[in-house]
């Protein structure tokens, strides 16, 4: 049996109001309960405090300053051109051959006259020598390698050079990953606003309906208008995640904190940096430029090696028959010129290799200048059309926001259609962001352009 229920329009009404407002009290106190948990887990930062943590913890930063240690090694490797080379060696064998027991016994200092016996001197018995020796070998001149510790020390500083122009770099790209932080943030604060807008602009437009006063589709309008700005909101939240995501990457850190910016961002007009040109002692530009001179000394030491080297040499010898004995000593000093007069097309091929590695290097420094004059020119352009552009998008935000306000204040008097209201809505909250956008591109360009000129 089916039961028909009576239900008064004024008892529904009722129903739904209080249904509505616990909805919403429900929702408030959840959102105030995320917000606090959201405000607890940011961390606010500067600029300044996220270039020292960089310049601490950062790997890129990390791994540029471990290149120039091995290029640090490799040139302290060539001090052995002025230092000697020493060793220490302990040998001990046992023999029944005719040759070496008989040095072995003149080694000692045991050798008799007994032992001259042809039948010994055939067929010796079986004698053991232990041998303590100590070898020095100290280059005197060796022409070759003169530059090639040059070149070494060239390639270091290259190297160095390169360090401080990475730590450069990372450092434009913290100041651009900081300013991408900042805009994430204010385009969640243009969003909410446009939200609270939204939300208000759909109560008028709820009144008006209950009033007969609009159609159910621009209701529907305005629905669709509050879902689309509901989305971009949480995009726009998901990218302050992503930028400070990156921002702690750059910074060597890995936690649940969510980074705030501790300033706005805000266009930062200079006029000053139109008159700088770009340097030719920039680090990057030295560094070729010290690796072009390696590549130099590189090709002289090949063309050195044509010429004699001259090393002393000198050892000094313990003997004994028993195990790091020392009864019997002696020493050896001499010096060796020696000249590899050819060998067979081998340095002939090294010195044309090394020719062309420097043709190459110093073409290559010539195309580098070339470029960098280039992307300073291309750079300086691109931030006189930012400043440009700069004007006109924060002149058609303030149109836009003007636009809105009187289609707003013509909306409530019931004045204005529906579509244009929301129409304005969308353009003005296009504009600011757009606003956003163009005042990082002019800041980022401008960093840029320091980076390029310093």
């Amino acid at each position: 049996m089916t039961v028909l229920r009576f239900c008064p329009n004024y008892f529904c009404v009722e129903q739904k109001n209080k249904i509505m407002q616990l909805k919403k009290s429900v929702f408030s106190v959840f959102f105030l309960f995320n917000v606090i948990i959201i405000n607890a887990q940011q961390e606010i930062i500067s600029l300044e405090e996220v270039l020292g943590k960089v310049e601490k913890n950062n790997h890129a930063i990390k791994i540029s300053d471990q290149d120039y240690h091995v290029a640090k090694a490799d040139f302290n490797q060539t001090n052995s051109i002025f230092l000697p080379n020493i060793s220490i060696s302990h040998t001990a064998i046992t023999t029944t051959n005719p040759l070496m027991a008989f040095g072995s016994k003149l080694n000692q200092e045991i050798l008799t006259q007994a032992d001259f016996n042809p039948a010994l001197l055939n067929d010796p018995n079986e004698i053991k020598n232990f041998a303590t020796k100590i070898e020095i070998q100290q280059p005197i001149f060796n022409a070759d390698g003169l530059f090639m510790r040059k070149a070494a020390k060239a390639k270091m500083n290259a190297v160095e050079l390169q360090s401080e122009r990475t730590k450069d770099y990372i450092k434009l790209e913290v100041t651009k990953a900081y300013m991408q932080l900042q805009v994430a943030y204010k385009a969640v604060e243009v969003l909410e606003k446009a939200k609270e807008a939204a939300l208000e602009n759909k109560k008028i437009a709820d009144n008006n309906f209950k009033q007969g006063y609009m159609q159910k589709a621009d209701i529907l309008s305005v629905e669709v208008h509050m879902t689309e700005v509901e989305n971009q909101l949480l995009s726009a939240k998901s990218s302050v995640q992503n930028a400070s995501d990156n921002l702690k990457f750059l910074m060597g850190e890995q936690n649940e904190m969510v980074l705030k910016p501790s300033t706005e961002l805000k266009a930062e007009l200079d006029m000053a940096i139109y008159s700088e040109n770009l340097s030719q002692n920039r680090a990057d530009i030295d560094a070729m430029q010290q690796n072009t001179e390696a590549y130099n000394n590189m090709h002289k030491a090949n063309k050195m090696s044509y010429l004699p080297s001259l090393n002393a040499f000198g050892s000094y010898e313990m003997y004994d028959d028993q195990l790091f004995g020392t009864d019997a000593k002696g020493y050896l000093v001499g010096a060796q010129l020696s000249w590899n007069v050819f060998d067979g097309y081998k340095r002939i091929g090294k010195i044309q290799k090394s020719k062309a590695e420097l043709d190459k290097a110093e073409i290559g420094l010539e195309q580098y200048k070339n470029q960098s004059n280039l992307d300073y020119n291309i750079a300086k352009r691109q931030l006189k059309d930012a400043e440009n552009k700069l004007v006109l998008t924060n002149l058609a935000s303030e149109q836009s926001k003007e636009a809105l306000r009187i289609r707003t204040n013509r909306f409530e008097q019931g004045l204005e259609k529906t579509s244009d209201l929301l129409i304005s809505e969308t353009q003005y909250m296009q504009k600011q962001i757009e606003y956003l956008q163009t005042v990082f591109n002019y800041n980022f360009t401008k960093a840029y352009v320091a980076f390029l000129t310093k």
